[in-house]
């Protein structure tokens, strides 16, 4: 339970800390690959109108949520939507601690890199694919920096918002602002790396008309900037009365989206400066998340002069933002323990702990790992869903006036037609990756026990809400309530 000494000591320590939860590695590994496979320009327009139409309302919700009911996302339910609906934030919360329990194995992949990249290993000559496939199939070594990722997280959070949280992100994002600059900087004066840009920006409009890109689109949008997680509820607790939520959304979620183009304005120019032929430059972006960012990239870097010092700077850059990003789940984890009357330090231990153990799989098998990845993060959508029941529960007009009574930006009626729209967009997202797996997999893509199939996200999500569904009760009953007082027409609707 967030105690009144437990908030950000400025609008600028809480704008930060929310910018290292959205500045994930996705904003560097995945971003520029999925630019660059959903024909750059009109992708980037895609992804910027998502941004606004999918993360703004979405992390306005989470916002108003966390603020008034100054409650993990299990109590922030039962709360604000009424106790029937308290599993809904068991759901929320439970996706996001799954994701955490794998997301610490890559950030444990990004610091085992940083230390590749500062002792020479990264070095021209380096047979780059072997080195991943060294230490991946290495579990001692994996497991290794997992624990070390989650255990640098766990200390961090054990300090508090202010002395914890706050002070680390007043650290780390501009840390990765600088970096990331320095890399697009360096990156441009070299050879042919204008020809990244022209494959970034390229003006290809009639990619517009293209349906994948527009999912891609708002699917990096919800991963990117982290809405609908339950993370900005989080953060959201510990906001002043007087904090702007209209602005605030506007401003994280723009700066997410600013950084996710800063990386691949760093990053594609390497690729294709680097690479001996378009060609090569082509094949390096269409290999996926991993091999992108541990393969192709480590390979390229010592071509570079200083390339050992490009490499480090770069690696640095993911550590620190996959580790911004894992405090934000950890904190959540502990203030939903929080609400159970578990304290801080003690929360901090178990989520530690539990994480570490149940992340080995993803740590030992990394066919395991992607999975999850792909279980989970398709699951987020259905947070969103329950976020944007929690609006209808309340009336969105109703929603809607309370998030301006604190917000120099008007939220206009725009945000009604995005609240009505989540749902929508993720029967979208969700019957177009059924399409794609019957096209792809016409004979297994309803099989449970295949990695990647609808089959086992249905399996998986059914067992996680009949759980929840269950303990509601349990939930409702055990969950210590704050004594925040509700606008009179939440009271009344609950």
């Amino acid at each position: 339970m967030a105690g009144q000494n437990d908030n950000w000591s400025s609008r600028v320590g809480f704008i930060l800390a929310s910018m290292g939860m959205a500045f994930g590695a996705g904003n560097i590994w995945r971003f520029p690959r999925v630019v660059a496979a959903n024909d750059g320009g009109p992708f980037l327009i895609a992804f910027f109108v998502a941004t606004i139409v999918w993360a703004v309302p979405m992390l306005m919700i989470e916002m108003i949520m966390g603020k008034t009911t100054r409650q993990g996302t299990i109590g922030a339910f039962k709360k604000f939507v009424g106790p029937r609906s308290t599993w809904m934030g068991a759901w929320i919360g439970f996706c996001c601690i799954f994701i955490m329990f794998y997301y610490s194995v890559v950030t444990g992949w990004a610091i085992r890199y940083l230390t590749y990249g500062v002792t020479g290993v990264i070095r021209k000559g380096i047979d780059s694919e072997a080195l991943w496939k060294h230490f991946t199939g290495s579990p001692e070594q994996t497991i290794l920096f997992h624990f070390i990722a989650i255990g640098i997280a766990a200390f961090i959070i054990i300090g508090g918002v202010q002395k914890g949280l706050e002070r680390a992100n007043k650290i780390i994002v501009p840390s990765i602002i600088v970096l990331l600059a320095i890399l697009m900087v360096w990156v441009l004066t070299k050879p042919h790396a204008v020809e990244g840009l022209e494959y970034l920006f390229r003006p290809n409009l009639a990619g517009l008309l293209k349906a994948k890109v527009w999912l891609n689109a708002f699917t990096q949008a919800a991963w990117s900037v982290g809405a609908g997680w339950g993370l900005m509820l989080t953060y959201a607790v510990y906001m002043s009365d007087r904090d702007d939520i209209g602005a605030n959304s506007f401003v994280i979620a723009l700066a997410d989206a600013g950084s996710s183009l800063l990386a691949a304005m760093g990053i594609l120019p390497l690729v294709f400066a680097v690479s001996p032929s378009r060609d090569v430059a082509l094949q390096a972006l269409q290999s996926g998340d991993t091999g992108l960012t541990f393969i192709y990239l480590a390979k390229f870097f010592p071509n570079l002069p200083a390339g050992s010092l490009l490499a480090g700077l770069f690696f640095l850059a993911l550590a620190i933002s996959a580790l911004a990003s894992l405090l934000s789940m950890v904190e959540l984890a502990v203030l939903n323990l929080g609400d159970f009357g578990i304290n801080r330090r003690k929360a901090a231990l178990i989520t530690a702990a539990v994480a570490f153990i149940l992340g080995i799989p993803s740590a030992w098998n990394i066919s395991f790992q992607d999975n999850q990845d792909m279980v989970w993060g398709v699951g987020l959508l259905i947070s969103g869903i329950f976020f944007a029941y929690a609006v209808y529960k309340n009336g969105i007009d109703n929603v809607r006036g309370m998030i301006n009574e604190s917000s120099w930006i008007h939220v206009g009626k725009w945000f009604n037609w995005c609240v009505i729209a989540i749902p929508v967009i993720f029967i979208i997202i969700f019957g177009w990756w059924v399409f794609q797996a019957v096209t792809w997999y016409p004979d297994s893509w309803w099989n449970p026990w295949k990695k990647l199939s609808p089959g086992t996200m249905v399996l998986q999500w059914s067992l996680l809400i009949i759980a929840v569904i269950l303990l509601n009760k349990w939930f409702s009953q055990k969950i210590r309530l704050t004594e925040t007082d509700l606008p009179d027409e939440i009271k009344e609707k609950n």
